[in-house]
């Protein structure tokens, strides 16, 4: 059997899932990545864009100890009840839960948001081709269009300059052991990976992402959703 090393070219290809949170933001009775949206809870329209790439080995979906919604779950993907009271901790406790199952340090993951469920297989290859041979590994983002504002007390404070700004999306693709480092380091508080990457001192690539893969986090953006999903089957 091959091992992979941090610079492997035999490195393996996992998906992370977190699917752990409560998701209050969303002002839903259930959490939010299991509530309908156009004939099938959320977060089956993630795993759906997954599953469509051969590329990728294993798909691990981080739950909450005891929440059994998605099973049973057939290959690849496989549930693990590990989940965190931060996103952060699901992740780190998801990357080891992938290691049981015969992931290696120098592999590849793909973390995404569980509520981001209008990613594509397309832009999943993206990052994947554009990723695979970088010495650090990237993240799926998207140019800043609209004019930036600061805000103080609720009140405009500047406005921000946004040329070179990005906006953080997900898959976020980073060797296991790696990342598995960075967020030990940089504890709960960090919202992705990319800056848990940063705070070693790493530059993750930007891969141009889409418009459309943004996080379900507002009431409002159900309907969006649910009206992207419906035409993408027209």
């Amino acid at each position: 059997m091959t091992v992979s090393t941090p610079h492997s070219p035999h490195a393996r290809f996992f998906a992370l899932v977190p699917c752990a949170g409560s998701g209050s933001r969303a002002g839903t009775a259930i959490p939010k990545q299991y509530q309908p949206v156009a004939g099938l809870p959320m977060v089956r329209h993630t795993l759906a864009a997954f599953a469509a790439v051969p590329r990728i080995a294993r798909c691990l979906v981080v739950v909450a100890p005891g929440d059994d919604f998605l099973q049973p779950l057939e290959p690849p993907f496989a549930l693990a009840a590990c989940g965190g009271a931060t996103r952060a901790a699901s992740v780190r406790n998801g990357l080891q839960a992938l290691l049981a199952l015969g992931a290696a340090p120098g592999d590849w993951v793909l973390v995404h948001d569980a509520a981001r469920c209008l990613i594509t297989p397309a832009l999943i290859n993206s990052l994947i081709d554009a990723c695979a041979q970088d010495a650090v590994g990237g993240l799926l983002a998207h140019r800043l269009a609209d004019t930036l504002k600061s805000e103080v007390d609720g009140r405009v404070g500047a406005t921000v300059d946004r040329s070179g700004k990005w906006l953080a999306q997900t898959p976020q693709m980073f060797r296991i052991g790696m990342l598995q480092d960075a967020l030990a380091q940089a504890g709960d508080a960090v919202t992705d990976e990319a800056g848990a990457m940063e705070a070693l001192g790493h530059r993750p690539l930007l891969v141009a992402g889409s418009a459309q893969n943004f996080k379900v986090t507002y009431p409002d953006d159900f309907a969006l959703a649910e009206a992207v999903l419906r035409s993408a089957t027209r």
